[in-house]
């Protein structure tokens, strides 16, 4: 396929696309022909009749009724009994969602795991059967040449809706307020205008971010304007959400939180709850999405970036509209209604139907006189007169059959926009008329058999369901669902995306890393700082001490939509301008800072240590965060404490887990004779170790780590002290460190002792494994087990040369080459809590890109003890490093199968494959949080971030990540430029190894697996650290005081397997005008883990006490604090009708209310959100 038949515009759907081109009709040849058995059997030699057959011929009409029977009650056992054939989208729209078929229990298929969905479609299954041949379809590149016969619409007429929209990036070769002032505001305005003339026009907006921005400034007549045109349907909110997110990268706490920012702002202001999702412009969709949706009162869902080749499959079998269900529900709860779109771009050209040339002649804002480019086919739209309008209007409705031939129904769905459009009345109105005459001109003519309209996806999407209420379009032995009667039911996710050729877009899984993990780290903060808001206000019931945390609410507010902002589709994904990512970069930071500054009060506050008189927001707090960042690009420093003699520092640390944490923390120190002592001032044993750094010319900053084992109640506060001088506790024990080095003199730092390392490896270990390292190249090279058993983990680092790669794509030129080479530092550090090997290797680079510490932690005891912690810290500064790609690859001896694990948004697992028919980059998958391998004997390896990268298993027993990558040229997607703004920075993996109890063969078994509960565990420590404060000034040894304690709210922790997605106050500017009379001001959101129980439970020993087998109980879960009120709500937090949710295993009171005494169960996968009120125990 010639490479210029793809030039056009240099969007990221560049316009041209895939349009253009001729090619032979080969696309028949894939149409499903059905071969009669007549003719396959034409040329058996004819039998003898025998007396069996004489017997059937006699009794011909007796056979068949038998048999016809037995079919019927075969059909009335497998489906029930069918109900009444009515609509029920005639009543009132928000009963429009059915009550999913409770009654039905199908046994899963094959699922040893657990029980699992059963679909009529699996992701797994497309990518088994499609080739990937990428054959060239004429007009349409990626498909075929679309026919029709004419008589399709004879018994249902073609309901055409054509639904004007515009894409606003909220943020990408601009920032976020350049695009508000130079362009979205004018298309609001626009809109607002252009609609108010005419009752028939449509159209549909979806981010929030600028429909709020804008709200700020209209005028009260324009706020009006708009209300009125969103309440007569005119104007529909779709998504709603404060952007249109990412769904490779962006966590599940950060999804909820941004769509539930945009939905409550949006129902604040309008009173609107959206019902239809509409994601574009994702680069790949997460099945994730459907789950919160669904769980959101979501009904529909329009997706768009998908890989073409899965396109043309689910066209050719008119798949592309579907009910997409979650792989572990047997029930169908969380069924939700899709519509794909199926062509290469959300653009004119390729929303009408199948040839772009033609499409594009009927984007009017393309004629002359508008700024947007002419159609790069060479035939222009002109303007519709009555003299043309016939053969116009005949020309569009062609490419409308054939579009309408690759879905089920006679309702057709046609967008109606591009990136920014609609920017004048001008532009609208060329849109409009032109369109109103074209549609005129079909609804005149009876003979058409057509219908067409502006419409919203609400429009579209009532029709579709009423037509399929009327029309069965099921097909024989398809599952479907109980949703929507006709369509087939599908599980499974949508990566990698290609667009086309060999062009994957798993680049942007890493682009930008550093910002991935600023990400992270403001989500967790968030969520401490809402858990503590909820404590402070929880605890407080006079109005002045509720001034300090309302107080905090505009930055509270500010800090969650920066949060929201980032996960935007080119935020989070790395794949915006330079100065946009600063931008985001900036608020990000800004929101940190105050986050932090709340928290270091709130601690106070909960301690007992603020008085009222002094809880004003003004007011300085006696606690600074730990950790600081001194810019926003800046990596965190630990921020020393300079122990002097006779001096005592505060250390408070804040544990956001369910459970208590029993953990090895450390802070940093300037001099190494310290010790510490808990709140009561009893000694805590401790160990001190030099800090090093990555400077191959001076290894140690001269300052100290400081290490001991603290244990922190659930969501509570613990006070420790770091005290220098007259206390009667030992000193901390000091590290003894073994080095191997270039150096001709090793510069041992004081007060330490060092020796050399003598042999060609090197071991630190604790009770539970040994680590073992090559000397020569300091890298891990196995892990050997308590039992004696060891696992290969042949560490490796390595670089891919990518001089076509960009922020988006990744097209490596050949395999990854290993960097290190034999030299470079190594220093070993043993103590009483950890154990460390600190590597600098030599690379072929005059500066190593990386260096690297492998920790063990003998904390006793504790989760950490079962890791192994790798903390990579990666600078890939400089022309050297320029379209280079780097990579760390674990070569272990688990026999995968090339089968691999990872995590979907942090929330769910799903089962990837390597396949040698695609390109290496389209095996490359998204990994939030998690990977791992699992080999025949059950042996399971795991790989913990605690930040978005991209992972694959290219070989047998393989797990690279890729780390970071440094791209010169753009990749013709719009961006315009490469990625060359990378920054220091540093990247933590928990690897765990496990042998479950219980074998199976996993790689024959298509369903995900889940992690185990201890993996759980370990991926909720990491990517939820203890937070640490210390007291800005210090005190006199001799005074011993002030005593801080402790802070402890839960009356017990929590089952393991429940997680705290959050806890806050959802409205807090508007908490003080409300009482504890009206609605419930908390929101409390909770998580059940599922878990592979052939795992044992060795978390159990550290910290899990129980799992959630019990309904969980309101009403004694905290301590002095009563929850009342409670009441089940949507993730939103908007919906109150558990079946539109879908919810199936709520247990009613008598009188419909409340759960019973406040008591719920959550089954294993649920996200469960509830509404309370807190207040004291008297």
């Amino acid at each position: 396929m010639p490479f210029s038949s793809y030039i056009g515009n240099t969007r990221r759907s560049s316009t041209s696309g895939v349009g253009g081109g001729s090619g032979s009709g080969w696309g028949h040849s894939l149409l499903p022909t059905a071969l009669s058995k007549s003719k396959l059997a034409i040329n058996r030699k004819p039998r003898k009749r025998t007396v069996v057959m004489n017997f059937l011929f006699a009794n011909f009409f007796v056979i068949a009724l038998v048999i016809s029977l037995l079919f019927f009650f075969l059909t009335l056992f497998h489906f029930g009994v069918p109900g009444p054939f009515s609509s029920r989208f005639l009543t009132s729209r928000s009963n429009r969602i059915v009550k999913p078929r409770k009654n039905i229990y199908r046994r899963p298929l094959n699922d040893s795991n657990s029980g699992g969905a059963v679909v009529d479609i699996t992701t797994k299954d497309l990518y088994d059967r499609i080739e990937f041949l990428d054959v060239d379809g004429g007009p349409w590149k990626q498909g075929w040449r679309v026919t029709y016969k004419g008589d399709e619409w004879d018994k249902e007429k073609l309901k055409i809706f054509v639904v004007p929209h515009s894409h606003n990036d909220p943020g990408w070769k601009l920032t976020v307020e350049e695009y508000y002032q130079r362009q979205s505001r004018h298309i609001l305005d626009t809109i607002v205008e252009t609609l108010s003339k005419d009752s028939r026009r449509k159209f549909i907006w979806e981010e929030m971010s600028y429909l709020e921005r804008w709200w700020r400034d209209a005028s009260p007549n324009k706020q009006e304007a708009l209300t009125n045109l969103v309440k007569n349907g005119q104007l529909e909110i779709v998504g709603g959400g404060w952007v249109m997110n990412d769904e490779a990268n962006s966590h599940y706490f950060a999804i909820i939180e941004q769509i539930a920012e945009g939905n409550m702002w949006l129902n604040d202001t309008i009173g609107v709850i959206p019902k239809n999702s509409w994601a574009i412009d994702p680069f790949g969709y997460s099945s994730t999405m459907a789950y919160l949706l669904r769980r959101m009162g979501f009904e529909n869902m329009l997706i768009q970036r998908t890989h073409y080749e899965l396109k043309k499959d689910l066209a050719l079998h008119k798949n592309l509209e579907y009910i997409w269900r979650q792989s572990w529900d047997a029930m169908e709860t969380t069924d939700i209604f899709v519509h794909m779109m199926p062509f290469y771009s959300y653009d004119i050209p390729h929303t009408c139907g199948p040839e772009p040339a033609v499409c594009c002649q009927f984007d009017f804002a393309r004629m002359q006189g508008f700024k947007y480019e002419l159609c790069p086919w060479g035939k222009h739209p002109v303007e519709t007169t009555q003299e043309n309008v016939q053969e116009r209007a005949l020309k569009l409705l062609d490419q409308y059959r054939k579009k309408s031939s690759l879905y089920r129904t006679n309702t057709l769905l046609i967008p109606l926009g591009d990136d920014f459009r609609y920017i004048s009345i001008d532009e609208a109105e060329a849109q409009f008329r032109n369109y109103q005459l074209l549609f005129d001109h079909i609804n005149s003519n009876p003979s058409l058999n057509a219908e067409a309209k502006f419409g919203t996806l609400e429009d579209y999407f009532r029709t579709l369901r009423e037509e399929a209420d009327r029309v069965n379009y099921s097909l024989p032995g398809e599952v479907g669902s109980g949703q929507v009667v006709g369509f087939p039911s599908l599980s499974g996710d949508f990566f990698t995306y290609a667009d086309r050729q060999q062009d994957y877009w798993s680049g942007y899984y890493v682009s930008r890393p550093f910002f991935k993990a600023v990400d992270r780290v403001l989500e967790h903060t968030l969520r401490g700082a809402e858990i503590m808001m909820s404590f402070v206000l929880g605890y407080c019931h006079r109005i002045q001490c509720e001034k300090f945390p309302t107080s905090f609410s505009y930055k509270l507010t500010a800090a969650r939509r920066n949060l929201a902002l980032f996960q935007h589709h080119d935020g989070v994904t790395g794949t915006a301008k330079d100065y946009v990512v600063q931008d985001y970069g900036t608020r990000m930071h800004t929101s940190l800072q105050d986050l932090q500054i709340f928290m270091s009060k709130a601690i106070e506050v909960l301690l007992g240590i603020r008085h009222e008189k002094d809880k004003s927001d003004q007011s300085p707090s006696f606690f600074e965060a730990e950790q600081v960042r001194s810019k926003y690009d800046a990596r965190p420093v630990h921020k020393p404490i300079a122990a002097r003699e006779g001096n005592s520092h505060t250390v408070i640390l804040f544990n956001p887990s369910e459970q208590t944490r029993e953990e090895v923390v450390t802070v940093v120190v300037n001099r190494a004779e310290i010790s510490v002592l808990d709140s009561n001032w009893t000694c805590v044993p401790s160990q001190i170790a030099p800090e090093v750094q990555h400077d191959n010319t001076k290894l140690f900053t001269g300052r100290h780590r400081l290490y001991w084992k603290a244990s922190i109640p659930a969501l509570g506060l613990r006070t420790y002290y770091i005290a220098n001088g007259n206390v009667e506790c030992e000193k901390a024990t000091q590290s003894k460190l073994k080095y191997a080095s270039e150096f001709d003199q090793f510069p041992c730092p004081a007060p330490y002792s060092c020796s050399k390392l003598d042999s060609d490896v090197t071991e630190i270990q604790n009770e539970h494994q040994t680590l073992v390292f090559d000397v020569k190249n300091g890298l891990l090279r196995k892990i050997v087990h308590r039992n004696g058993s060891e696992t290969v983990v042949g560490e490796e680092i390595g670089m891919y040369s990518s001089p076509e790669s960009g922020a988006y794509l990744f097209k490596p030129n050949g395999e990854a080459q290993p960097i290190v080479q034999p030299g470079g530092h190594i220093v070993t550090s043993e103590g009483l809590l950890v154990q460390e090997v600190f590597s600098y290797p030599k690379t072929r680079y005059e500066k190593s890109p990386l260096s690297h510490k492998t920790r063990l932690y003998t904390g006793g005891n504790t989760l950490q003890d079962l890791v192994v912690e790798i903390e990579y810290h990666v600078e890939l500064l400089g022309k050297d490093f320029n379209d280079q790609e780097l990579i760390v690859r674990y070569k272990t001896d688990v026999d995968n199968k090339k089968v691999f694990y990872s995590d979907l948004n942090g929330f769910q697992m799903s089962r990837r494959e390597t396949y040698d028919k695609i390109p290496l980059q389209g095996n490359y998958y998204p990994m939030p949080s998690l990977a791992f391998i699992q080999g025949s004997n059950g042996q399971r390896f795991s790989v913990h971030s605690r930040q978005s990268l991209g992972v694959a298993s290219l070989r047998e027993g393989w797990l690279e990540i890729m780390l970071d990558r440094r791209l010169v040229r753009d990749d013709g997607r719009g961006l315009g430029q490469g990625v060359m703004d990378n920054r220091a920075m540093t990247v933590v993996f928990h690897l765990l190894v496990e042998s479950n109890i219980s074998q199976s063969d996993h790689t024959s078994n298509p369903n995900p697996r889940n992690p185990s509960l201890l993996s759980h565990l370990v991926g909720a420590h990491l990517n939820y650290p203890i937070n640490t404060f210390i007291a800005k000034k210090p005190q006199d040894i001799s005074v011993r005081g002030p005593q801080y304690g402790s802070f402890a709210p839960l009356a017990k922790p929590l089952p393991c397997d429940l997680h705290i997605v959050n806890f806050k106050v959802p409205r807090p500017s508007k908490y003080s005008q409300q009482s504890e009379e009206d609605k419930p001001r908390f929101a409390l959101i909770l998580n059940r883990r599922a878990w592979d129980s052939a795992y044992c439970h060795k978390g159990r020993r550290a910290n899990c006490t129980s799992v959630a087998n019990e309904p969980v109980n309101f009403s004694d879960m905290f301590k002095d604090l009563a929850a009342t009120k409670v009441k089940p709500t949507s993730l939103n937090l908007l919906q109150e009708d558990m079946e539109i949710l879908g919810y199936d295993d709520q247990e009613p009171t008598r009188d419909g209310s409340s759960p019973r005494e406040g008591r719920v169960s959550i089954s294993p996968m649920e996200i469960r959100a509830y509404k309370l009120e807190l207040r004291p125990h008297k």
